[in-house]
């Protein structure tokens, strides 16, 4: 996935969920299986996400269901 650049913000859980239209659960599964960014720990009990890491899994979704879906046009 994509490197850390200073501009890059951490999204909570509910903010992943928010521009991913996920649920919590799934993304969790994504992750746990290498199918979706790895949350970072911020503390004992706190974990975020890179924005630009889950921008790039989301474009990858779209290029990938675009590329997919060329293929029943004819």
């Amino acid at each position: 996935m994509a490197g850390f650049s200073g501009s890059d913000r951490f999204l909570r859980i509910k903010d992943v969920v928010q521009s991913t239209g996920l649920s919590r659960s799934y993304i969790y599964q994504l992750s746990g299986c290498g199918e979706f960014p790895q949350p970072i720990k911020l503390g004992i009990k706190a974990s975020a996400w890179l924005e630009s890491e889950v921008e790039e899994w989301k474009r990858s979704r779209v290029k990938g269901s675009r590329a997919t879906s060329s293929n029943f046009g004819g």
